[in-house]
């Protein structure tokens, strides 16, 4: 589904990533951890095609993206869905219009596959009764339900979360995590998440990617020390590391 090869990345004078390395399998819900600024989000913008990489190579989906040209990688990226940490709605545009808008623009369906589609996606996240809301008029917890609704609503083989749950008391992250393990039961939608707040997450991931000083310093998978993350003894684990 996504394979990074030995992907390294050099803005300048700094090293963003160095040899990185790691492999997610469809249907997968995959952890990537890290503090702020170490390139947790530029690896998304890399997966997305956004930018390339200074050396290595990048499959999404079965393709090179860093072979593609525009049109070929625009059709990937219309296979991903991606949730900004702030949310990135359109301030102006209702939930509604929000949720609708890549439907028309980029996939230019026609109206009645598009309110079909709004309407099933709104209904699956309990959002029917805010269809005309601004996002000015909307919880933090709300605002990222209707990111969400805005990235399943193409249909994606790949999800992509960047801070899911940053910003949010305890009680909405957690509404955040489960929903995220609920599309992947229901849709068996592929998940990266990039977060810091390992902790909400332990309990529905299998595979966990730990990036620090440019490297994937360790990979722990579902087991024995999955199991361990999931007994909150996750700081204990890291710094056994």
């Amino acid at each position: 589904m996504v394979e990074l090869e030995k992907v390294s990345l050099t803005l300048g004078n700094r090293k963003i990533l160095d040899n990185v390395s790691f492999h997610i399998n469809p249907g997968e819900i995959v952890l990537l951890s890290g503090d702020s600024g170490v390139g947790k989000s530029t690896i998304l913008k890399l997966i997305l095609g956004l930018i390339r990489p200074t050396a290595g190579k990048i499959h999404v989906l079965g393709h090179d993206i860093g072979a593609l040209k525009t049109s070929a990688l625009m059709r990937v990226r219309q296979q991903c869905g991606i949730v900004f940490q702030e949310g990135a709605l359109f301030d102006s545009l209702t939930v509604e219009e929000n949720v609708s808008f890549f439907l028309k623009e980029a996939l230019h369906l026609p109206p009645d596959e598009i309110r079909k589609r709004v309407s099933e996606t709104l209904s699956y996240l309990g959002l029917m009764d805010y269809l005309h809301y601004l996002p000015s008029q909307l919880s933090g917890g709300m605002k990222k339900r209707v990111a969400i609704a805005r990235a399943i609503v193409t249909r994606p083989k790949l999800l992509l979360y960047d801070e899911p749950t940053a910003g949010l008391d305890a009680r909405s992250a957690i509404r955040v995590v489960e929903l995220i393990r609920d599309l992947q039961k229901q849709f068996n939608v592929t998940s990266l998440i990039v977060t810091h707040e390992l902790h909400y997450f332990v309990r529905v991931i299998d595979k966990i990617f730990h990036l620090e000083n440019g490297r994937i310093e360790f990979e722990k998978y579902n087991g024995a020390a999955l199991s361990a993350l999931r007994e909150n003894n996750f700081l204990n684990l890291f710094a056994q590391e």
